[in-house]
């Protein structure tokens, strides 16, 4: 509402008015809500997971794992002792204490294979050795002396027995190249992870005082919310204000306007009442003696014997009189003379002035709270050197360094333990492959003896003859025992080798690390010497283990609660609001300001009003003025006589009566249209003016009593509600910026206990080591041997199948049917 309507309210639209200010006036203040935005969003942070992450590895499977299996069941079969903490122990804390009838008997099962591979590395020599002295005298490996039928079933026998060991020499080197190959592969994968992941894990533990130190720039977020609200919290207070309070305003804006057209309307038809009073008076005193006279010519005519069929007229004619009498009513002069100069004061100056008063509230409210609201974005930069100290007073450092330095040590004391373990992968690799190819060379001399011998077989006639085919083939086949003679004992020493590494971290280590029982040694105490303890080192509580510590990592836990840093460090105590909003609370809560005060009515406006309301309007007898108002100007219809004198002179014999009758028939017209007419136009006049004035003044004094009393509770009321408004908008406002900071203090305590400090990376870098160390090394190392193992003893058949084949390829001496 920018102008108060300026028209006369009807009783429904006064009644209605009325009806919106009682409800202005009456509703509670504490039904209204919030009219500041949305009580408040949710924020979103920036996710403050640790960047640096240990990727977790995983076994893969591969079409070798059946083999896998294999071997771990026969190591299982070889070492069934389980993990040796009191050797352990001893060998830790007292290494001299070890004796070595304790170490046999937990590596019996080794030992026992040492002995066996001992004995094949001197037998199998020896053995060789022993044959070719024989093969020199010509002892071994010579022709058959006879023929009989049963050579060929006997042949056919050893051919197949030599093609089966082949077979599975054959299948096992390629095993073994394989497994070689991928031992080698994953031992470089192995060895560059191992630094890597260390680098890994100390940059993850050295990044969580950064990750406190992002946590608490987070509080960027909800202090630009806050500083965006607080830009517009001055507006949005004196728009709520307006919203809240132009109804009841405009309402009684409204009602003074009313009544101040109802002063300037009510004095203008006092006026036209009064005036008109006056001329129809003076007009009646003009007409009486006309009137008189035309009465007076009129019955005369109408009575003369000449004139025909007078007498149905002559009764109107003899009552044509003067009607309504205005002297008899009563006068409004005094009421006049009470009203006279006024309205005094300009109501329509005094209301815009009002209007503009109340409209200009939301920039009034602006000006106003420009330095709380500069106070307040003062209070928040300080609120954030507040939030600093949270990154400040964190304990984690006093945890993280120990590791870092430790982790370190760890780093450069592995070096050279990596570089030794990559080199004697190398001469691993490179003596494997080495031994394996002369196994395949060893195949190849078997394959080709025994084609060349079978083929010359087929070509000889008599078994007697000598066949260069069949002897080259049986040369080959002596080839080929040779060099297993001459290097198995370098293929066993390899496979013992490996096989007391590999077995070992299978059965020591592995096992009892997938187990966990690993995990139960280190935590039982005593077990470790005070330079290996963890505990002291990583300045870890005295109550927690790394069985306990490893579970909690893998499960997501943090720092904060695997250290139980809540003992030492009371965070929620640190995160409660109050701590960091007092003082802006403070200043927000004491802000008062007077935003309400507007004058609607001035003193001179409120005479008037009360003037009118005791001028007399109310007494005047208007049912008076109705009454005669009732009666016509002239008792006898003016134009009904002179239409019928006009009638009556047609029907005259005598010229002179009927010029007579149409005279007086003129001089009525004349009559009626230039005075009698005026005189009704003024009484319809004052009619309007009768009956407004007549519907106002029953109630003139009540509405000027409700006006006066309604402009002046409103004017009361306004700033008081406005400063209700005020508090209500501020605690909304409040309610809504507490919110934020504590959506972000609950947040910061999640990502501080949660996400920023996870010991996960520690965990996952020890199942990485495990996976590395035990699924990508240890199976294909432990593989390796077992598969070059069965090469090696599968040779021992292989040899005597070949030497005995070789007698069957040369001729033989006597043909015996």
């Amino acid at each position: 509402l920018t102008e108060p309507p300026g028209s006369l309210l009807t009783t429904e639209a006064m009644r209605a008015a009325g009806l919106l200010l009682a409800w202005a006036l009456l509703r509670p203040a504490s039904a209204q809500q919030c009219h500041l935005a949305s009580p408040g969003s949710v924020l979103r942070f920036t996710d403050m997971h640790a960047e640096i992450r240990v990727p977790a590895l995983h076994r893969v499977p591969s079409s070798l794992d059946p083999l896998y299996g294999l071997v771990r069941r026969c190591l299982d079969l070889i070492q069934q002792n389980p993990l040796p903490t009191e050797l352990l122990r001893a060998a830790l804390n007292d290494p001299s204490s070890v004796r070595t009838s304790q170490v046999v008997q937990y590596e019996l099962g080794y030992v026992v294979c040492a002995a066996v591979a001992l004995l094949f590395t001197v037998a199998v020599p020896v053995s060789g050795m022993c044959f070719c002295y024989c093969r020199s005298r010509r002892r071994c490996g010579g022709r058959l002396r006879a023929h009989r039928r049963s050579l060929g079933c006997r042949r056919h026998c050893l051919l197949a027995c030599l093609s089966l060991t082949s077979l599975v020499i054959l299948i096992s080197v390629v095993c073994a190249f394989v497994t070689s190959q991928r031992v080698k592969g994953q031992m470089e994968l192995g060895l560059g992870a191992v630094p890597a992941t260390l680098r890994t894990l100390r940059q993850h533990i050295a990044n969580v005082p950064q990750g406190v130190q992002m946590v608490v720039h987070q509080f960027e977020v909800p202090r630009q919310h806050i500083v965006s609200d607080l830009g517009g919290l001055s507006r949005s207070v004196g728009l709520s204000i307006h919203a809240q309070l132009k109804a009841m305003t405009y309402a009684a804006l409204a009602d003074l306007q009313d009544r101040a057209g109802d002063l300037q309307t009510s004095l203008h038809h006092l006026q036209i009442l009064d005036k008109t009073v006056r001329a129809l008076a003076a007009a009646r005193a003009e007409l009486e003696p006309v009137l008189r006279e035309r009465h007076r010519r009129v019955v005369a005519l109408l009575d003369d014997p000449r004139c025909t069929s007078c007498a149905s007229v002559l009764g109107r004619a003899q009552s044509l009189e003067l009607g309504a009498d205005y002297g008899k009513v009563p006068s409004v002069e005094k009421v006049l003379k009470a009203l006279a100069g006024l309205p005094r004061s300009d109501f329509a100056e005094m209301i815009r002035q009002g209007n503009g008063t109340f409209n200009s509230i939301p920039e009034l409210a602006v000006e106003r709270m420009a330095q709380v609201i500069q106070d307040l974005r003062d209070e928040m930069a300080r609120m954030t050197e507040k939030v600093q100290s949270i990154a400040d007073g964190f304990p984690l450092p006093d945890y993280t360094r120990p590791v870092s330095e430790a982790l370190v040590k760890v780093e450069d004391r592995s070096q050279p333990y990596l570089r030794e373990v990559e080199r004697f992968e190398q001469y691993r690799w490179i003596a494997g492959t080495v031994l394996c190819s002369i196994i395949l060379l060893i195949l190849a001399c078997n394959v080709t003896g025994m084609a060349l011998g079978a083929y010359g077989l087929s070509k000889r006639e008599d078994p007697s003859d000598y066949e260069c085919r069949g002897e080259v083939g049986a040369k080959f086949l002596l080839v080929g025992v040779g060099l297993a003679f001459l290097f198995s004992w370098l293929l066993i020493l390899l496979v013992f080798a490996t096989f007391l590494v590999g077995g070992n971290i299978q059965t020591l280590v592995c096992r009892n690390w997938v187990n966990q029982e690993i995990y139960k040694f280190i935590d039982t105490p005593g077990n470790l010497p005070p330079s290996m303890n963890l505990s002291r080192q990583l300045n870890l509580r005295r109550d927690s283990n790394l069985s306990a510590t490893y579970r909690e990592c893998k499960s997501g836990a943090g720092l904060w609660e695997v250290l139980h840093l809540d003992r030492s460090y009371d965070l929620d105590e640190h995160l409660k609001p109050p701590k960091y909003t007092a003082d802006f609370q403070k200043r927000l809560g004491g802000f008062t300001a007077r935003l309400g005060d507007v004058r609607l009515l001035r003193s001179e406006g409120r005479q008037d009003l009360e003037t009118f309301a005791r001028s007399g309007l109310d007494e005047v007898d208007y049912a008076r003025f109705q009454e005669e108002m009732k009666n016509p100007v002239v008792q006898t219809s003016l134009p009904g006589l002179a239409r019928s004198l006009e009638g009556l002179q047609k029907m005259q014999r005598n010229s002179t009566v009927a010029g007579r009758l149409a005279t007086e028939a003129r001089a009525l017209w004349q009559m009626q249209n230039s005075t009698v007419q005026s005189q009704e136009a003024l009484v319809a006049k004052l009619g309007e003016s009768v009956q407004f004035l007549s519907r106002l003044a029953p109630h003139l004094q009540e509405r000027v009593k409700t006006t006066l009393a309604t402009t002046a509770s409103v004017e009361a009321r306004l700033p008081v509600q406005a400063q209700q408004i005020l508090r209500q908008e501020i605690g909304c406002f409040m309610r809504k910026e507490l919110r934020y900071l504590a959506q972000y203090l609950n947040w910061v305590g999640q990502m501080l206990r949660e996400d920023v400090a996870s010991c996960q990376p520690l965990a996952t870098a020890l199942d990485n080591g495990r996976v590395i160390l035990c699924d990508r090394i240890a199976d294909p190392w432990n593989a390796f041997w077992f598969s070059l193992g069965c090469c090696t003893f599968f040779l021992i058949p292989n040899i005597i199948f070949a030497i005995r084949l070789t007698k069957h390829f040369r001729p033989i001496r006597n043909r015996l049917m």
